[in-house]
């Protein structure tokens, strides 16, 4: 296949999994195992940083009014709406960056083909959505100690097959929180680790410079604007559907998955 049509469906796939409930690490993973690839390391370093880039600039557009609205609560230094709003952003991300940081060994060693741990998580991913799907709606806004718990959740969807949007959103909405106000704190508290990652590939790059090549300007332009724009596409179409309580079509796809991913591990282990 021609390098250009594998980045452009590249991009394509990163900007739709890291915004749809289905667990773009828990596909991953069974992709490499099933098929005997290592899909992630065979994108260059570049590439990577490049579409994370994306799918976040794809959020920055989407929720630029609300963004304006935290940097504004975090430098005007009074304690008003926006300023409160900032600060339970902030304290989402704390746990997601203290697992990332102190315990990344140990997430490394739930990675490397475990077909059963994948599908026992995506199944665990079904059950929330539905969940969350049947929770009613409410006029309720996320307080201080929602944001931690919805932090915590986040940080365990560092796990392959659990999804962080999925969990995130799924915890929001049945800690009775209205589902508009659930979709967009979920995606809004995601975008600064996505740039704190990038930060952290971009140090790898500058130590390890061959980690970005055989990549050339034009597949990085096609692999960006693809997952640009599905980004865009599949971050709108979220919030939408959480509106409207249609996270149960996410949910049977993920115990379909989740079912032949365990069926697949023992018939395998026979």
């Amino acid at each position: 296949m021609s390098d250009y049509i594998e980045t452009l469906i590249l991009g394509i796939v990163q900007g739709l999994t890291e915004f749809l409930p289905v667990s773009s690490s828990g596909h991953l993973e069974l992709t490499n195992a099933l098929f005997g690839t290592n899909v992630d390391k065979d994108k260059s370093m570049l590439m990577v940083v490049v579409l994370h880039f994306a799918t976040a600039l794809s959020t920055v557009v989407i929720f630029r009014k609300d963004l304006a609205q935290i940097f504004k609560g975090l430098f005007q230094f009074k304690w008003n709406e926006e300023s409160r709003f900032s600060l339970k952003i902030v304290l989402s991300m704390i746990p997601a960056a203290i697992v990332g940081v102190l315990l990344d060994e140990e997430i490394n060693s739930f990675f490397g083909g475990q077909v059963l741990f994948v599908g026992s998580m995506l199944l665990i991913t079904g059950v929330l959505l539905l969940l969350a799907d049947r929770a009613k709606n409410t006029d309720k806004q996320v307080g201080f100690g929602h944001a931690l718990i919805i932090g915590i959740s986040q940080a365990i969807a560092i796990l392959p097959g659990i999804s962080r949007s999925g969990a995130t959103i799924s915890t929001t909405v049945l800690l009775g929180i209205d589902r508009d106000r659930a979709a967009r704190f979920s995606f809004l508290m995601v975008v600064p680790l996505i740039f704190g990652k990038m930060a952290k590939d971009v140090l790898f790059m500058m130590k390890h410079p061959e980690s970005t090549v055989d990549t050339n300007f034009m597949l990085l332009t096609i692999g960006f604007i693809a997952a640009f724009i599905t980004g865009l596409i599949a971050c709108t179409w979220m919030i939408s559907l959480v509106k409207k309580a249609k996270l149960s079509y996410f949910a049977f796809y993920c115990f379909l998955v989740g079912l032949v991913a365990i069926s697949l591990h023992f018939y395998f282990q026979a």
